[in-house]
């Protein structure tokens, strides 16, 4: 060991002896002192440009280190730049000098030579690792609460980074002896480690070799916070090849042994690896450690408790890709070590589950036969076969497929089917930027697997309701049962069915019932059913319209109730009269953790046409309103009125102005007002107007619109959501951006179904999203890291080199 680390000390001490050390060391700091600056500046920037919030909007550790564009990922990009400058020497000088025969005939080991230079390479890799340590303490200084395990992570995966560049170049410099051929072959050799993963991804036994070969992405986990095993063994096992195979290589130098003998070395040190590899990949050996503060690369406690429950018995995972789906690319040849990685989380805590995929051809909805007209099916997905570089005869035909699995429910689409058991479901993916299912699917398709049913949901029918399979503005398809949307109830763990009680009771397996904006009044048969249902202790939601009070009041009458006549107008310069935009009670933040988060950014639920709601005293019910009117903006207004005039209504008065007569100011001009009106007021347009006039029986808010209520029933709470508005359920609100619509209705949804679905797998918020400095602080910090800094270390390098020169 003595020996090793002589070698070692006297080839660092010829490493800082040349520029190059040096040189590469500042051009280091810097390139670290430009990412760092400009990504800590932009985040500056934004805060000082947020508002009294003064805060990023997501977690500032991960922007400015370990994003796309962040410290520790722009560093390894170029982090190959570095080392074959820093290796091309190593051997390739002995070599060129003829030294390298001294040392034959020394009695050093050759072993002894390899590592002890490989040893100067960690010292010096170290030293970077110490650079980029400055940025992680200045870090800490400059944020606020930050992510020291994932920076620790990220370190780790950089220094093996180093240590893997550094074996494979100290092994191409034993290959040649010229120093620059040794840098380019070592360019080369990272380049191909890059891309293997690329390659022969069709073959399934070169395609798991390659793509364990490839050190492309093996940091990313450690990036993201995650250290496994299987990762830094790979580091230790590249190590190991190119270490072992560069002794070989120079001993072979030494004796004169048969081309067999050699192959066989070189065969044993790569094949012994490979082994090693293939062991420490297997899902059940492979160990985890997550270093984030809230844990955020592991499954949630609720989706882990889901998993686990799946036992012993296997899950298996087949994906059926149709090659005439826009989703294909997830099940192509090369998509296959990507799905992998998708699942390794779900892996981590049940190792047998075992993935499959199944690629065919079938027809899908849509024009896509019209674009190639004259041609068959067969010979449109041969078409796309030969885009893909794929052979028709490698996919199934659709009278294949559909032997198989009935994938027609599916539309053809890529989809996954899950088996337990003697149990299957699909678990799909969706039309968003995401694509995959997240945790909250997944977890919801393995319930389904576990257990006999799940909640559902009946929604009344025969009355002309709102209805689940129509996609027109006022129905509600895209909430309940569109399956390509990801928040529809069906991916989120409920099934939806239609009950017309004109002809059948309620079944008893039903959770939930919906009984939205019926037209006509409910028949006598139907209303016993509901009364009888609500009497059991049934849970229920019924969301009732303007102008039809009088169908939902009797019904409503019995938990202490009402619709109140007429509508709400709300005051707005933008939308109609009828257009209400309430508030969401901190009452029903504490139904979803998901619905908290989005109310803390002050969305507004959106309610076009709106009656408000009245309680009785008498009533047997806890009555708890979970939305409101904002008292400023809304009155109710019983008279009759036509919004169909209403098109181009705004708000004419300042509402911070006082109006002897309307006691707020609040008047809207539409198209058909009277000229009565019109004199009313200071402020008149041609167009007409809609005044608040309590004299007329007009009142101001705050309304309820939504309330929720409870009571016990045979020891179990009875939960029942009552609203003056359908709409805010309607595809045509779904499709509203930046509203609370979609968020709060589903939280109605899990509310009633006993707070278990959706499954909550949300995490905290990042506490990491304030800084401790601001824009004119930067200037010192540009001066100190760009120019002091490195000012230090040329100092430093220049008076070592010129005191070596003078000795």
């Amino acid at each position: 060991m003595k020996v090793i680390l002589k070698i070692a000390k006297t080839e660092l001490r010829t490493l800082f002896y040349s520029p190059i050390a040096w040189f590469l060391m500042i051009v280091f700091l810097i390139q670290c002192g430009f990412v760092y600056l400009g990504q800590l500046d932009m985040v500056v920037r934004n805060i000082e440009m947020s508002g009294s919030k003064k805060e990023f909007f997501t977690s500032i550790t991960n922007w400015i280190f370990l994003g796309q564009t962040g410290l520790f990922s722009t560093i390894m990009q170029n982090l190959y730049l570095y080392m074959p400058l820093l290796t091309m020497s190593l051997i390739s000088r002995e070599l060129s000098s003829g030294t390298i025969k001294l040392l034959y005939s020394s009695p050093l080991k050759v072993y002894e030579i390899v590592f002890g230079k490989y040893i100067a390479m960690m010292v010096y890799s170290l030293v970077l690792v110490a650079i980029l340590g400055i940025f992680l303490m200045a870090g800490n200084s400059h944020i606020q609460h930050p992510e020291t395990g994932m920076l620790m992570s990220a370190m780790v995966g950089f220094y093996l980074l180093l240590l893997a560049y550094s074996a494979i170049g100290l092994f191409m410099s034993s290959l040649t002896s010229y120093q620059v051929v040794a840098a380019i072959s070592t360019f080369v050799m990272i380049g191909i480690l890059s891309y293997i993963g690329r390659l022969w991804q069709s073959i399934d036994f070169v395609r798991e070799l390659t793509y364990y070969l490839s050190i492309n992405g093996r940091t990313q986990n450690m990036l993201a916070g995650l250290i496994t095993t299987k990762d830094v063994l790979y580091f230790f096992i590249i190590v190991y090849i190119f270490l072992g195979i560069s002794i070989f290589k120079i001993k072979a130098g030494m004796e004169s042994k048969p081309a067999s003998i050699k192959a066989m070395r070189y065969l044993a040190i790569v094949s012994s690896a490979l082994f090693i590899g293939y062991i420490s990949s297997i899902p059940g050996f492979v160990g985890y450690w997550d270093t984030t503060l809230d844990k955020s690369r592991t499954l949630t406690p609720r989706v882990q408790k889901i998993v686990k429950d799946l036992g012993d018995e296997p899950l298996e995972v087949t994906a059926y890709a149709n090659l005439l789906d826009n989703f294909f690319f997830l099940g192509d040849a090369n998509s296959y070590n990507a799905n992998q990685s998708r699942w390794e989380s779900y892996l981590r805590f049940k190792p047998d589950i075992s993935l499959k995929m199944v690629r065919y051809y079938d027809s899908i909805p849509g024009p896509l036969m019209k674009r190639y007209p004259g041609k068959s099916l067969k010979d449109v997905a041969d078409q796309f076969a030969k885009s893909y570089e794929m052979e028709l005869k490698e996919l199934l035909t659709p009278d294949e497929i559909r032997k198989q699995a009935n994938l027609l429910g599916e539309n053809n689409r890529f989809v996954m089917k899950l088996k337990w058991k003697d149990r299957t479901t699909f678990l799909r993916v969706f039309d968003d930027q995401m694509i995959w299912p997240s945790e909250t699917e997944v977890a919801a398709a393995l319930l389904r697997l576990q257990r006999a049913s799940l909640p559902k949901i009946a929604f009344i029918t025969g009355n002309l309701e709102r209805e689940i399979d129509k996609t027109g503005d006022r129905e509600y398809k895209t909430l309940t049962n569109t399956p390509t949307f990801r928040y529809s109830l069906v991916n989120q763990g409920f099934d939806v069915v239609s009950v017309s009680l004109e002809t059948q009771d309620i079944p008893k397996d039903i959770s939930s019932v919906v009984l939205a904006d019926p037209k006509i009044a409910l028949s006598p048969a139907a209303l016993a059913r509901l009364k009888e249902y609500i009497n059991k202790g049934g849970n229920l939601m019924i969301a009732g319209e303007p102008g039809k009070q009088s169908v939902l009041n009797p019904l409503l009458r019995e938990i202490g109730v009402q619709l109140n006549e007429g509508a709400v107008i709300q005051s707005s310069k933008n939308d109609a009269p009828n257009f209400v935009s309430a508030l969401v009670q901190k009452e029903a933040e504490s139904y979803y953790k998901l619905l908290e988060i989005i109310m803390a950014d002050s969305l507004k639920l959106t309610m076009p046409g709106a009656v408000s709601l009245s309680f009785t005293g008498d009533s047997p019910f806890t009555v708890v309103p979970l939305v409101k009117t904002n008292p400023k903006k809304t009155w109710n207004r019983t008279r009759p009125y036509d919004f169909e005039t209403f098109i181009n209504a705004r708000v004419t008065l300042d509402e911070k102005e006082e109006d002897p007569e309307n006691s707020g100011g609040l008047v809207f001009y539409a198209v058909g007002g009277s000229p009565e009106v019109e004199e009313k007021n200071t402020r008149r347009d041609s167009l007409g107007t809609m005044v608040f006039e309590p004299a007329a029986g007009d009142v101001k808010g705050p309304f309820t619109m939504v309330a929720g209520l409870t009571r016990k029933v045979n020891g179990k709470e009875q939960r029942i959501v009552v609203s003056g508005d359908a709409d805010f359920l309607s595809n045509q609100e779904m499709r509203r951006m930046e509203t609370a619509n979609f968020v709060f209705s589903t939280t109605l949804f899990r509310w009633m179904s006993g707070g278990e679905f959706p499954i909550d797998a949300s995490r905290p918020e990042p506490k990491d999203k304030k800084v401790n400095t601001s824009i004119d602080k930067l200037k010192f910090l540009r001066i100190l890291y760009l120019w002091i800094f490195p000012a230090i270390i040329l100092v430093a390098g220049a008076v070592l080199l010129i005191r070596r020169k003078r000795k």
